[in-house]
Formats: structure tokens, sequence, C-alpha cells
């Protein structure tokens, strides 16, 4: 049977909304829906569906609402010029939540007793994985859509359970990728209710300085969703060693993405081509290898793979066509030496510890 996968950072409700996907049907259908599309980079490419997901028994997932805010009118993709206009669009993703809730395609987990009987549900063999609902986490990713710090309140009572201050530029709250603006004022007094509510603290996207200063202030858990290793592709928007210290040091998990970009410095997002320079899955494995000669242990990395941010086929590994090939990665983990044991923490077993001690 195939291993159990969570993935810790999938932007679904994104893709539904504003890409216009039915991610309940079969990816064959999506991009042959999409196949004369030009809107989207990644019109036709999609790699992300329901019925992938659970083809590669990847049964729970961590799942975001993203809508950042430019109010200067920066052409950023998908950008709002309000507050207001950025919640509006984080409640329609959450509508699309709530309705693959209702058609039995999905289902939220918030708490300790949710999650297990969720695994529970999964790992019963009378139950085909096709018939069987993912799981989600839901997170914010970035806190711009937040008209003001109380509206966290509203987003905890309707099941958010993980946060990230900020996404690319600079944001509301704090500077994101691509900027270099620290926590403001307000992003203070948003960490301090983040940690009163018991939230999940995701690094991920956050500046250099944003990300000391988090560091620092926050005494909640705290993840990487989706983050690989500087030394391997050296720009601000990957992990820095004393970083990754620094995450080990609070028991946090780093997922890994796989996005090219973020795998080989050679990749340049529309201009390159992962089978032209070879870039496959395995690429991903040094980013792991890394990580685990600093922490000493296998305990610390993980999946999250990114790969409907908004990019598909083009910008992944060219050996994989779609979600369920994460499956590959046994086999290469295995013959890069990694025990079963390893394979299962990077499988599941790192985030569900990390979920367990952070909801206990």
């Amino acid at each position: 049977m195939k291993r159990f996968i969570i993935d810790g950072h999938l932007d679904l409700s994104m893709n539904a909304i504003e890409w216009n996907r039915d991610l309940s049907q079969p990816l064959a259908d999506i991009r042959a829906r999409e196949a004369n599309m030009r809107d989207k980079p990644d019109r036709g490419k999609g790699t992300v569906c329901l019925p992938e997901l659970r083809k590669g028994r990847i049964g729970l997932v961590v799942a975001t609402q993203l809508a950042r805010v430019s109010p200067k009118g920066n052409p950023s993709l998908s950008a709002w010029s309000s507050p207001q206009q950025a919640w509006a669009m984080t409640q329609a993703q959450l509508s699309w939540y709530k309705e693959m809730e209702a058609l039995g395609e999905m289902t939220p987990i918030r708490n300790l007793d949710e999650l297990e009987a969720h695994l529970k549900m999964w790992h019963s063999p009378e139950i085909p994985d096709e018939q069987k609902p993912v799981g989600y986490i839901l997170s914010l990713e970035g806190a711009d859509s937040l008209v003001e710090i109380g509206y966290l309140n509203r987003a905890y009572d309707y099941g958010l359970r993980a946060i990230g201050l900020s996404h690319f530029g600079p944001g509301r709250y704090a500077g994101g990728t691509k900027s270099t603006g620290g926590i403001t004022d307000e992003g203070f007094r948003l960490l301090r209710e983040i940690q009163r509510l018991g939230l999940i603290l995701d690094v991920t996207h956050l500046t250099d300085k944003a990300f000391d200063e988090a560091i620092r202030e926050f005494d909640g858990p705290v993840w990487a969703s989706h983050h690989n290793v500087r030394k391997i592709v050296p720009n601000q928007r990957q992990l820095a060693d004393e970083q990754i210290r620094i995450l080990v040091e609070k028991n946090a998990v780093i997922g890994g993405m796989l996005d090219c970009w973020a795998m080989d410095i050679r990749f340049i997002d529309a201009v390159s081509d992962p089978w032209q320079l070879d870039i496959k899955l395995e690429k991903l494995v040094d980013h792991w290898d890394h990580i685990c000669q600093i922490a000493g242990n296998s305990r610390h990395i993980a999946i999250g793979s990114d790969l409907d941010g908004i990019f598909g086929t083009e910008q992944t590994p060219w050996d994989m066509d779609s979600i369920a090939d994460l499956q590959k990665f046994e086999d290469l983990l295995s013959r890069r030496g990694y025990t079963s044991g390893d394979i299962d923490n990077i499988f599941h077993e790192n985030w569900l510890r990390f979920l367990r001690n952070a909801w206990k």
C-alpha cells in the first residue's frame, strides 16, 4: 500500500476561484477545458485536483486563503486595492471550501479530535481511497486581508488554524519576498493575537528582518510550510543555514516545495524549461539532505509542495505529471539512504508530531 502523505501547502481555493478550476474533476478534464486559454501561464498544465490527491494518498493538506493588498496600484498578480476587497476574496475562497465539504470532497481539521478521526478513516481499508474526503487545515498565506486585527478572531471562529504575516512584497503587517522591511507596529500587535489564539505562525515569505523579529517576539508554534535552502538556491526566498538552525531549535517543520525556481538556481520563470535543465524530483532531496545535516536527523523536513502556486508542469520537475507523483519520493529517498522511518517522517509523521504538540 502507498504511504499516507500530508502536503503542508496548497493554494486550492485560489485556483478554484481565480482560475475558475473545478478541482473535483479529473485532471485530464481540467487540462482539456483550459487547453486554449492564455490568461494564466499554467493553463492546461495544472498538476493538482482532488482526484489526484486521493490517487497519491495525500489525505491531509494545509490549504490556504490568499489575497494580497497593493493600494498603490502595483500590478502584482492577485493584489487587491483595499483590505476590504482582499477580505472579500478570502471569504469567497472560504465558501469554496465549504462547498467541497457539502459535496463530501473535503473535511475541515481544526483540532486533535478531528485530526485523529480523519487519520483513522484514511487508514481504514473498508473505504476505498477514491471515496475518502481530503482533510484540510485552513491557513492564511499573508495577513493583508485582515482589515484590522479583530478580523483574526472571526477567521479563527470559521476554522483558521495557521497564518503567515506576509506574502510577496511589502505587506500591511510585515515585509515579504522581494522586499526588505520588517514587522510593522500593527504586525507586532497581530503576532500577540496569533499567540493568544494558539494559531500556528508560518514564517514562509518573511524577509530576513521580519523573520528575526517574529522569532524573537513569538512564543507559540512555528513552521515553514513551503521553504527550500538558500545554500543551494541563494536568494532571499529560501532559508539561510542560521534560520534553519533556529527553526530546528524551535521544533519546527520545514516543507520542501517543488517550484523549479526554488529548487535550482539556473531556473528562470517563464524562460527556462525543466527538461532542458534536467530538474527532477530528486533535486528536492538535495535540499532535504542539507537540512538533515544541520538538524542531525530527519525530524524537521516534510512536503509543502506549493504545486498549485501559480504554476504547473512548465515549472515543476520534469519527472512528475501530477501531485500523485509525490509517491515517487519513497524510491528516491530510499536510494539516497533514508530509512523507512525517515520516509514516514517526511511523508507525514513530522507534520503529525508538530500538530499533536501544537494542539495538545
